[in-house]
């Protein structure tokens, strides 16, 4: 990636910043909602909570801040304000930074690397708690009776990601929150959140040739045909539990199967699976005829190590079964890259950072996720960023080094930064790479 092009997706998120609606309509204008937007994010792109008491105190003392030469930041707000002023946006307010990372990233042929089983990008989705209480709650929540009487609140959002087998990074996708529905009684659920993401998105992504991933929940007859109607392959989780029609037509068949062993250096593996194609998902009469396909993996004794099924519109044969299977169980990247990294990896996104009483919560989660999207934008296309990443020995320590230098050394620029943590480490940069 071109630095100018980095430069389009800073200027684009800025800007998007600068123009979300502000609640206010009296004088009291001292904060812009840029200054309040940027002091959030900055919070989740440094991973510390504590980044802009640390940058008022470095204001105070030196004049500037790296609040200011590093996130642009005018003057900082108050946590207080911050929530104030922010808790009145929808997180869609946010969502068209998504789609500009993704345009450069397709731009830059950085999204192609993605591509693995037909040429498909593989999207895998999940739900994931991000908030809970018994006492704290808006009129955005979801509820659940406890056993001992009392209501629990909590918050969910469906998280879309393009993963790859073989890759550690994922590339966040824009979310959807499970919120209460206008004109619904029925509480609202993942299922229905990941129907509305594909029927408001589906268009913004169907030509760039993809594949749904999902797990058992998805592998309803309502969904898969929305996906088929929004031109979506799919390969779901299907589980006999769930999908007692399906594996009754299964029953008594000789099923076709292929037969693998694999040596692990220390024991060998045998990887067998077995497929059908166009058996009904339901017991319907209009029932959706898919094709099924199961891999169970046994060591030398027989025993079990691993077994599961998939339900998908991809024809399946012997040549592609083993690909096939291997896509389906790219669905835990979703879970262990993007959910898992955002709630252990130093994002803490099922922190309180501020519930509020309208859409904080909301709001506050889609920068996160976007902290989180930055990242892997840098990963995959800054050169100094990269070298850093893969000479340090894990994420923490980068981001300890991080917080500690923000702390009490104000630099006038992220280039500024990353050459002086490269030069402390005595690693040079290419001399045909910026």
């Amino acid at each position: 990636m071109t630095q100018g092009s980095f430069a389009t997706v800073v200027n684009s998120f800025r800007a998007t910043l600068s123009s979300l609606p502000d609640k206010r309509t009296g004088k009291n204008t001292r904060y812009e909602m840029l200054d309040a937007g940027l002091s959030a994010f900055s919070v989740f792109f440094t991973q510390t909570p504590s980044f802009l008491a640390h940058q008022r105190k470095m204001a105070d003392t030196k004049g500037l801040s790296n609040a200011q030469t590093l996130f642009g930041v005018h003057q900082i707000p108050s946590d207080n304000h911050i929530r104030d002023l922010l808790d009145g946006v929808s997180p869609t307010a946010l969502y068209p930074v998504f789609d500009e990372i993704l345009q450069i990233l397709e731009a830059t042929h950085h999204l192609s690397s993605f591509r693995s089983f037909a040429d498909n990008l593989l999207m895998p989705l999940d739900g994931t708690e991000y908030f809970s209480s018994t006492k704290i709650h808006c009129a955005h929540c979801s509820t659940r009776v406890l056993k001992s009487g009392e209501t629990r609140y909590f918050h969910t959002v469906v998280t879309p990601v393009i993963a790859c087998p073989g890759r550690r990074e994922v590339i966040p996708l824009v979310p959807e929150f499970v919120v209460p529905q206008d004109g619904h009684d029925k509480q609202d659920c993942e299922n229905a959140a990941a129907k509305r993401w594909f029927a408001q998105h589906g268009k913004r992504y169907r030509d760039l040739l993809v594949t749904g991933l999902g797990d058992d929940l998805y592998c309803r007859q309502p969904l898969c045909e929305l996906l088929l109607a929004e031109q979506f392959n799919f390969i779901l989780s299907c589980l006999p539990k769930s999908h007692k029609t399906l594996y009754e037509h299964l029953a008594g068949i000789v099923l076709p199967s292929v037969v693998k062993k694999q040596w692990t250096g220390k024991t060998e593996k045998t990887y067998t699976y077995r497929y059908l194609n166009q058996v009904p998902l339901r017991d319907t009469g209009d029932a959706l005829l898919v094709n099924w396909c199961e891999l169970v993996i046994t060591n030398t004794v027989g025993k079990i190590l691993y077994q599961n099924a998939f339900a998908t519109n991809h024809l399946i044969t012997d040549d592609n079964i083993e690909a096939i299977v291997t896509a389906g169980r790219t669905r835990w990247k979703v879970e262990n890259e993007h959910n898992n990294t955002l709630k252990t990896k130093g994002y803490n996104l099922k922190h309180n950072f501020g519930h509020g009483q309208n859409q904080l919560a909301a709001f506050l989660a889609t920068l996160n996720i976007l902290a989180l999207l930055f990242h892997t934008l840098l990963a995959l296309s800054d050169t100094k960023y990269r070298l850093l990443r893969a000479h340090l020995s894990t994420r923490k320590t980068f981001f300890n080094d991080l917080r500690a230098l923000t702390r009490y050394v104000c630099f006038d620029s992220w280039d500024h930064l990353l050459t002086f943590m490269l030069g402390g480490l005595e690693l040079k940069v290419p001399a045909d790479t910026s």
